[in-house]
């Protein structure tokens, strides 16, 4: 039981270093990246979700 919780926070935490990389590549406010960046910090499970539904998304590549 706690290699599984373990590996579900190791989980939890490649995926909110995802969101943060993404928010700080967005092309959204200053304001708002830290608005984001401190919701993911503060609520890792809740704001990932609330992120991936309703947050910034990256800049758009040009190739």
């Amino acid at each position: 039981m706690l290699e599984v919780t373990g590996l579900g926070g190791l989980i939890i935490l490649i995926l909110d270093i995802w969101a943060i990389v993404s928010i700080i590549g967005s092309s959204a406010s200053t304001g708002s990246k830290v608005l984001w960046t401190l919701l993911v910090l503060l609520l890792p499970v809740v704001g990932f979700l609330i992120w991936l539904v309703a947050g910034p998304r990256s800049a758009p590549r040009h190739i």
